[in-house]
């Protein structure tokens, strides 16, 4: 098949807006009018153990990278970039706490509180003896601060009951695909051997927002068929907080109990290699969304990549909200790997703050 003749998806897709689980946003408002009103503190999965040649360190951020960051730590201890990690990318645009680990291997300790500044604090140090894993953590919390908020406020309430109850869609945010669509046509030329020689971490993002756009187009598929939220005969379900599955060839009356439980959930694709799909009814939809895909599909598993599932919902756990006189405030827990943007576009058409 030549370029010309795939369908239009297929070639270079352009970021879309996918449909909302609830209806449009009934109200209208700003987010980030301040970095302050858009906070984020990770939840770890990792309690420092006191002793070896890595410190751990907790960073509140401000309108800072965390890459950024990441580099400005390896040049302060004197260690090279790859002996800084950290378990996720946080927000640039806001204010956020998040931990770092740096390798010192020897090294003497260097004093961190020279670092600190009006965009930059070390709130806790202490010694680990592992390096810090990319998705070391249980998930974020966020305040958020919604200002000039105008609309139709008793369907904010009962769009805000309804979330609460049943979680959002896990859509990946748009900032995962880059500068209007940017990974992704760096993602096309990669799989077209186009793409020429770029570091590691940008091959990385290109490759996930390829995956992260088949994921939501199969989750916006189930969206407007109005199963995102309920199993289906021949489900892949995978276990809450957990990256194992299994298909549900038939949804009994004990999965259903599960599944309201939250201990199990719908999943969509991160494609790669190998038999992780699901069968029946279920992969008829999801065949059925990614069938324009084909090269995108082919082209992840060229480089080897394997196949993973990913909830199709994510619960705002602990979900609050109040208005004051500054606009509606919330307060809400994701799983690691959600986005509150996802959360954000079931309540409020926004305007990005100045």
């Amino acid at each position: 098949m030549n370029p010309g003749d795939r369908p239009a998806e297929e070639t270079a897709p352009a970021c879309f807006e996918p449909p909302f689980a609830y209806g449009g946003p009934p109200c209208r408002g700003v987010i980030r009018a301040r970095s302050e009103d858009f906070r984020v503190e990770e939840i770890p999965a990792v309690t420092p153990d006191g002793q070896g040649e890595h410190v751990l360190l907790h960073v509140e951020k401000r309108d800072s990278n965390t890459d950024w960051v990441a580099g400005l730590l390896a040049r302060h201890a004197g260690v090279p970039r790859g002996d800084v990690s950290y378990a996720g990318l946080k927000d640039r645009h806001a204010v956020t706490r998040q931990w770092f680990s740096v390798r010192l291997a020897g090294r003497d300790e260097p004093r961190w509180e020279a670092l600190e500044g009006p965009d930059l604090r070390v709130l806790e140090r202490a010694r680990h003896s592992r390096k810090l894993r990319t998705g070391a953590l249980r998930g974020n919390r966020f305040d958020i601060l919604i200002s000039a908020l105008e609309g139709d406020r008793a369907s904010l309430a009962q769009r805000l009951e309804a979330i609460g109850e049943g979680g959002i869609p896990n859509y990946f945010g748009e900032q995962r695909f880059g500068r209007h669509g940017s990974n992704l046509r760096s993602a096309e030329a990669l799989f077209a051997g186009r793409l020429g020689r770029v570091s590691r971490q940008k091959r990385g993002l290109y490759i996930s927002a390829a995956r992260a756009l088949l994921f939501n187009r199969v989750l916006a598929e189930r969206v407007r068929l109005g199963n995102w939220n309920e199993p289906l005969d021949g489900e892949r379900l995978v276990l809450d907080g957990s990256r194992s599955s299994f298909v549900a060839e038939r949804i009994d009356d004990e999965l259903k109990r599960r599944f309201l439980e939250w201990d199990v959930h719908t999943s969509g694709p991160l494609w790669g290699s190998g038999a992780l799909g699901p069968s029946g009814e279920a992969a008829a939809v999801e065949e059925g969304a990614l069938a324009p895909f084909t090269a995108w599909r082919e082209g992840l598993e060229r480089l080897r990549l394997e196949m993973e599932r990913r909830p199709l919902r994510a619960r705002a756990d602990g979900l609050t909200w109040c208005e004051t006189a500054e606009g509606l405030r919330l307060g809400f827990a994701l799983p690691r790997g959600s986005y509150a943007t996802a959360l954000l576009r079931e309540l409020v058409s926004w305007q990005p703050g100045s």
